[in-house]
């Protein structure tokens, strides 16, 4: 089992939701010491975390937040400090070492995933300490002594999460205090409130800052309680451009509401778990829950995030060529379709993106492709199930466009919804049908679309994907035996505005590396994070044609802005936008038309082509842009 630390390098970890709420949820109340509950109803702890890791959860933090001396002196109980600490760890590991995960799914491939390790992670929970009236020194023992008492020798848990931290001040006092235990992993979280800064109005800047040399340092930065999902999303953006350590991101579940004498949480767990997805998409290493959050947030925040991160680490195995088959030369490039012929002569492009209907009557979306060809469009994208949403078959969706059209698909193909043997049967009936331009994206997990019981696959990514159908393209299939070579032109997927962009230059050299022959980039609303991601790349070898995504309104703008995974509307279009949100939706599009133009002109020396989106399903928007 790998240790903590690597496991915040090699998956996202979903942490747990927070003990506090829970126990008042059961009707324990606040006069009471809630860490004091390890000795005096330990099956009511039990329970609670068992609902967690049947959640889905793959860490359980100890109910130990306030097992500190100074907080159990106000009750009496200070002498009682290791035994308290101890059986937290105790019960925590009792319920993370028995039964098995659900994921938020009982599927038979998420049951066999989770069985692979039988223990989730154990994180030994220290709360703030109160700092008025003791000394630095008096600090120091006071911290170390439950951190001692929570590791055991190394017998206890697998880390040490300081949450819920003040200041900044409190967070170094408690890296000062871990020099002394070298040996020690630990976490340093920080309580976040309005304007992204603490409640003393540290900025995240100040809060995240790598701290000095000469204190012990953490292997992971934290951000929980304070706010709810929409301001940690907030402080997040502005996090991963600070620190280089993994972040562990906990909101609360909104902003409580009194009602007959309790706080309450409305925030339903379809709505965190959305913020979870986007949490997951800036590049964090672990999201859980706070303050409100119940075991039914944490399921919802698994299912989401579960399937997408399978899709993000799925590594696939491509089995040695059988003795007697040797890979054959591969069709050269230009002459695959008459798409690769344009890219091969570095002519412009121009490719407008089709959504497939909900039903199976295609008569309109021929329509519109046959307008499109007449106006001397290049090809037509067809999404594979956009945000997780159920519709024909894009596949068949091609065929009777290129069919009766005249004009090339480019083919958009998800690993999400098919295996390894699935995906390989239709890259076979793609090159029997002469579909040959291919865009391979990982996929949106099930939860975003509206079949949210459904199962991720994610057998592979787009990255495996790219590398079998090269494989294909050289006459070998997954097993390594003989067929007749396809000849598929390999697309793939780029987002320039990723805020975590060490890692999307990463997997898109990866995906270069495994047969990617061109790329078209997510809808890019400022010229300028695209110009720089290019110049990031240096020399591509590969076409690149820029999304564009010409607004329809004020409303559109904002959907995209807020809704859409991996889409960065600037302030200064939402501004545009939001000028003109008065007069009438022809304005407002004029306004967005205009806009798709300039980002066109503004990249025009840098790309290959472009990819113009036809908002809901207006082709004459798209062509109005290219004019």
């Amino acid at each position: 089992m790998s240790t903590f630390a690597e496991a915040l390098h090699q998956r996202i970890l979903v942490f747990d939701g927070p003990m506090g709420t829970e126990l008042y949820r059961h009707h324990i109340f606040t006069n009471r010491c809630f860490d004091e509950l390890n000795l005096t109803d330990p099956n009511l702890i039990e329970q609670i975390l068992a609902d967690y890791r049947e959640a889905g959860a793959d860490v359980l933090t100890t109910n130990t937040f306030g097992a500190n001396r100074s907080t159990l002196e106000k009750y009496g109980i200070a002498d009682r400090l290791v035994e308290i600490n101890k059986a937290g760890v105790r019960i925590a590991r009792k319920i993370a070492t028995s039964g098995s995960q659900s994921s938020g799914s009982n599927s038979p491939e998420n049951s066999q995933e989770n069985s692979q390790e039988n223990s989730l992670f154990v994180a030994g929970s220290i709360g703030p300490i109160p700092s008025g009236t003791y000394t630095e020194s008096e600090l120091e023992t006071i911290i170390l002594e439950q951190v001692d008492a929570l590791w055991d020798s190394g017998n206890g848990v697998d880390v040490i999460l300081f949450e819920t931290q003040p200041s900044r001040e409190a967070m170094e006092r408690a890296a000062r205090a871990m020099i002394k235990r070298p040996k020690i992993p630990f976490v340093l979280s920080c309580a976040v409130v309005s304007e992204k800064e603490s409640a003393s109005g540290e900025p995240i800047a100040r809060l995240l800052a790598p701290i000095p040399e000469n204190l012990a340092q953490p292997i992971a930065f934290g951000m929980n309680c304070g706010i709810g999902p929409e301001g940690l999303l907030q402080a997040t953006e502005e996090a991963v451009k600070i620190t280089h350590l993994p972040l562990i991101i906990q909101p609360n579940a909104g902003i409580p509401k009194e009602f007959e004498g309790r706080q309450i949480y409305y925030s339903s767990p379809e709505y965190v778990a959305t913020y979870a997805m986007r949490l997951a998409n800036l590049g964090v290493a672990a999201v859980g829950g706070c303050c409100g959050m119940t075991p039914e947030h944490i399921r919802e925040i698994a299912k989401m995030i579960k399937p997408l991160d399978k899709g993000r680490s799925a590594k696939i195995i491509l089995h040695a060529t059988q003795p007697e088959v040797k890979e054959q030369p591969e069709t050269p490039f230009q002459d695959r379709s008459r798409l690769s012929w344009k890219f091969a002569r570095r002519d412009w492009v121009t490719t407008v993106e089709l959504v497939p209907p909900r039903g199976y009557d295609l008569t309109e979306t021929i329509e519109k492709s046959r307008k499109l060809y007449r106006h001397g469009i290049d090809a037509i994208n067809i999404p594979d199930g956009p945000r997780a949403s159920s519709r024909i078959s894009p596949l068949v969706v091609a065929q009777q466009i290129l069919r009766e059209a005249n004009i090339e698909p480019i083919l958009h193909f998800c690993c999400r919804d098919r295996n390894l043997i699935g995906m390989q049967a239709d890259l076979l009936g793609c090159a029997a049908l002469g579909i040959r331009n291919l865009l391979f994206v990982t996929g949106d997990p099930p939860k975003l679309g509206g079949y949210p019981d459904a199962t991720g696959v994610f057998d592979t990514d787009s990255i495996g994907m790219s590398a079998v159908q090269r494989r294909l393209n050289r006459g070998v299939d997954l097993g390594g035996q003989a067929l007749s070579p396809t000849h598929a032109v390999i697309g793939v997927g780029l987002d320039p505005t990723s805020l975590d962009r060490k890692r999307e230059l990463d997997r898109f050299r990866k995906k270069i590396d495994a047969g990617a022959e061109f790329a078209i980039t997510q809808p890019v609303f400022d010229p300028n994070a695209l110009l720089s991601f290019l110049d990031a790349i240096g020399d591509c070898p590969i076409p690149v044609l820029a999304g564009i995504w010409p607004l329809a309104s004020y409303r559109n703008a904002e959907f995209m802005q807020n809704e859409v995974p991996g889409v960065i509307v600037p302030d200064e279009t939402m501004n545009r936008m939001q000028a003109v949100s008065k007069y009438s939706k022809e304005d407002q599009l004029a306004v967005g038309v205009e806009i798709a133009r300039e980002m066109i002109a503004a990249v025009r020396h840098r790309v290959c082509g472009v990819q113009v989106s036809a908002p809901f399903g207006r082709v004459e928007i798209a062509l109005a842009v290219l004019e």
